[in-house]
């Protein structure tokens, strides 16, 4: 009988609905920055190509509740970020275990950076994403810079369109912000190189699956190891396959359309917005917009990927990486061995100088 009750607690746990309210001006924010590239691609029939600026223009994502020179300096260092992780991604991808070396690489200087400055949800996620998306472009030295200038313009858009958002709402009458760093270096450092790892080490399995888009897989991994605690692990990976396999018959309704690239840019819109909305709520929920948004992009920005190919190998794809992050997950909640290394550095193996607590 018990076991019945705690069965139906964390069942009914998976449909619970958060409390917490989002701005819907921020979430129209975010859809206008996400959604007027490919706005501008369908007028100039360069759609494929601004959907670059779309991912880099996600950096709107991070926009921290301060005041507006701290929200500038925020945005400009985040979109320098996403372009360091699109660049070392697309130098990469010419060879699948370079790539992996890569990712691994990029995933930890994200992980490090973001955790030691304290950066709000969603942290290094979408550092990886870019990255991954990145590895997943046919790689072509001819179009590196141009592609990398329309991620930059997408960060550009962004934080203009912040900067005029932030007068509007008047950020300026917030209390000021003391920014704090995270002293636990040595439990940073550990955490990155486990997450890292596993990031890194699902893309290889993917890679020797020879898994057609590969690219989902760490992407799923590092979703679910952004939970902080293994219930919250657990529930992402129940939420990420069920509000993907939801997503992909959104996405299945949308193709089966023929929509034209107005459409498909109006649809990002209407995605990003909800999912701005949803993402707060409950994160299933917004999973089932994620989906076919991220098809979009992937779509679009791959010139060898047809969409029936997507939406057929996604679920498979996305289990393998929520199987290998809880995995991951599991090593680094429910066992002690993380913290055993960290209790046998000492002070000038941390970075901060001070001994772990």
């Amino acid at each position: 009988m018990l076991l019945l009750k705690a069965l139906f607690t964390q069942f009914k746990a998976l449909f619970a609905w958060s409390d917490i309210k989002r701005p819907w001006h921020l979430a129209v924010l975010a859809a206008l920055c996400v959604g007027i590239p490919p706005l501008i691609g369908a007028a100039v029939d360069q759609f494929a190509v601004a959907t670059l600026s779309s991912l880099g223009a996600m950096v709107i994502l991070y926009l921290p509740k301060t005041r507006i020179a701290h929200r500038m300096v925020t945005l400009a260092m985040c979109s320098f970020g996403f372009m360091v992780c699109f660049s070392v991604g697309a130098l990469a991808s010419f060879n699948p275990y370079l790539s992996a070396l890569a990712l691994g690489l990029l995933s930890f200087g994200a992980i490090v950076i973001t955790r030691y400055y304290r950066l709000p949800p969603p942290g290094s996620f979408f550092f990886i994403l870019v990255s991954c998306l990145a590895i997943y472009l046919p790689f072509d030295l001819s179009q590196f810079s141009h592609n990398v200038g329309m991620v930059a313009l997408g960060g550009m858009l962004s934080c203009v369109m912040a900067f005029f958002y932030s007068l509007i709402t008047g950020a300026n009458g917030l209390a000021e912000t003391k920014i704090e760093t995270d002293t636990q270096v040595n439990a940073i450092i550990l955490e990155g190189a486990l997450v890292a790892f596993f990031i890194a080490l699902s893309y290889a399995v993917a890679v020797l699956l020879a898994l057609p888009n590969a690219l989902w897989v760490p992407i799923s991994c590092a979703a679910i190891l952004q939970g902080a605690t293994y219930r919250i692990i657990w529930h992402r990976n129940i939420h990420r396959i069920v509000g993907t396999a939801l997503g992909m018959g959104v996405a299945w309704c949308l193709f089966s359309l023929q929509p034209n690239y107005w459409m498909l840019a109006f649809s990002m819109i209407l995605f990003q917005f909800v999912v701005e909305l949803l993402i707060v709520k409950n994160y299933g929920a917004a999973v089932i917009f994620i989906t076919p948004l991220t098809v979009i992009m992937a779509e679009f920005t791959s010139a060898n990927t047809t969409t029936d190919v997507l939406l057929l190998h996604r679920l498979i794809d996305i289990s393998i990486g929520s199987a290998i992050g809880i995995i991951g997950g599991t090593i680094f909640h429910r066992t002690s061995f993380l913290h055993y290394i960290e209790s046998k550095m000492n002070a000038r193996s941390s970075l901060s100088g001070r001994r772990p607590s």
